[in-house]
């Protein structure tokens, strides 16, 4: 014979995200949060051992950040001798479609 003692617990959930970019809320009317993070857990050896970082963006926020890092890849390239190498691994560890935007 099993017996099933049931308790009914309080849930913690999430009411809202907040973009520590714009501070505006992450809710999208009818399609709950959206939201993209941007991590970094930085090791022994750095010059930030130790430290932990997680920042969450709203979309325009986040796709504002990604627009800034393709210029900055895009500086970076600009005047090497094979532009290509860089593109082919960024493409790889991001994905086409953050790619197909460069240059």
């Amino acid at each position: 014979m099993i017996v099933k003692h049931v308790v009914v617990l309080p849930a913690e959930t999430v009411a809202d995200i907040t973009c520590d970019a714009c501070c505006q809320s992450t809710r999208v009317e009818g399609y709950g949060l959206q939201f993209g993070t941007l991590q970094a857990h930085w090791g022994y050896g750095s010059k930030h051992d130790g430290e932990r970082y997680e920042v969450h963006l709203c979309e325009p926020c986040f796709f504002r950040t990604l627009s800034g890092l393709r210029r900055e890849r895009m500086v970076n390239i600009m005047f090497d001798e094979n532009p290509g190498r860089g593109y082919a691994e960024i493409r790889q560890k991001l994905g086409h479609s953050f790619c197909k935007y460069m240059i």
